[in-house]
């Protein structure tokens, strides 16, 4: 979403993009629909995916030199960590002037791969960083990991440039008139204590924590109900991992949805679990639709919501009983608030103004702004 955004946004101004993509595997949502809806183009490269293949890789190497050659681009800026690689390397050796390139997370810090292939990785993102003139980080925190702990480049090679996204619609809804019709759709009970948690089905989301969870929770507060929503490749263990935790009828399987604003409206905590983050996009809508957030302390959580005023972070060390103990407290806040009705002005004022910290406009300002002076540098 944060690319195609900025891809709309961009084409609206002064620049002419051009946005590559690559396939989507049976067990990730495609998100193909969301550019189209936006009128932006997509130039399609079907060997680059998620999976490390030598020969698809290789392909696609030559397939985007080719095409940068082609166009010739001022600016290539790349995202996510396998198209940081093949499309960086092609742009060097296609010689585009400026090379940008955003982490949006990393898979550097242990929790995807072995040891062995984490610090081979690390090797090539550093060797990568010495011929891209800007590494884009979405928190200070962030920056501050990239830089100092894992050495990736020197702090002045890095610019913290937040996520751009459509939170306007999650802003502006109307949480007391959807809740409803949201739960009924879930079959989730109008007085049961609904938690979700948003996201792909993948190692690093840590589901087994929120599962966990969830079922010490219900020893506390039998009407609680969890809310799943993402699809994935761990959904065949995750499934029978909450049967055996006792959540049979306890859990709602929702897959990829789409009428997200609904989703935050029927629940009254969100919960975020994972091993690691960049900027989670659940954390930023969640926020933005006025829901109550529990989250882990990973990546550049804390300094979202410690800017939101709002949520709730856990250390990454506590264990599911203590999160029950957290989640059980956030259901008395709720409890004791009552149904969710006509917000105050202090939480509108919130949800408005994290929906303009992390708006489209600034997004595509900060990074017009980046491309022009990397440029001018050249």
């Amino acid at each position: 979403m944060h690319v195609v955004n900025l891809t709309a946004a961009m084409n609206d101004g002064p620049w002419r993009t051009l946005l590559v993509t690559g396939s989507v595997s049976e067990t990730e949502g495609d998100m193909e629909y969301y550019a189209a809806e936006r009128g932006v183009a997509v130039t399609h490269l079907p060997g680059l995916s998620r999976e490390i293949s030598f020969l698809d890789d290789l392909h696609t190497l030559w397939a985007l030199w080719r095409l940068f050659r082609r166009e010739r681009p001022d600016v290539v800026h790349t995202h996510t960590a396998k198209a940081g690689t093949l499309g960086r390397l092609a742009a060097i050796l296609a010689g585009v002037p400026v090379r940008v390139h955003t982490f949006h997370g990393h898979v550097l810090g242990g929790g995807y791969f072995s040891r062995r292939k984490t610090r081979f990785f690390l090797e090539i993102e550093r060797q990568l960083a010495r011929g891209t003139q800007c590494l884009v980080v979405l928190t200070k925190r962030q920056e501050q990991e990239m830089s100092h702990d894992l050495r990736v480049a020197e702090p002045a090679r890095f610019a913290v440039v937040p996520l751009g996204l459509e939170l306007e619609r999650f802003a502006a809804m109307d949480r007391a008139a959807l809740r409803p019709a949201a739960r009924a759709a879930m079959e989730v009970p109008d007085d049961a204590f609904a938690v979700g948690i948003v996201g792909r089905l993948v190692p690093i989301k840590n589901h087994e924590l929120f599962l966990a969870a969830l079922a010490a929770l219900r020893r506390r507060r039998p009407d609680a109900v969890g809310v799943v929503v993402g699809a994935g490749e761990r959904e065949a263990e995750l499934k029978p991992l909450a049967a055996s935790l006792g959540l049979d009828g306890a859990v709602r399987w929702l897959g990829w949805r789409r009428d997200l604003p609904d989703i935050y409206a029927a629940l009254d905590v969100v919960a975020l679990t994972s091993h690691d983050e960049g900027t989670p996009v659940a954390l930023l809508e969640a926020l933005a639709a006025g829901a109550r957030v529990v989250a882990r302390d990973v990546g550049g959580v804390r300094e979202v919501l410690d800017d939101a005023g709002a949520g709730r972070v856990v250390p990454r060390a506590m264990d599911a009983e203590a999160w029950a103990g957290v989640l059980a407290e956030e259901g008395a806040v709720v409890g004791r608030e009552g149904a969710p009705g006509a917000p105050d002005d202090r939480a509108l004022a919130t949800r408005r103004r994290i929906a303009e910290q992390y708006s489209v406009g600034r997004l595509s300002a900060d990074l017009g702004a980046i491309y022009r002076r990397e440029l001018g540098r050249v």
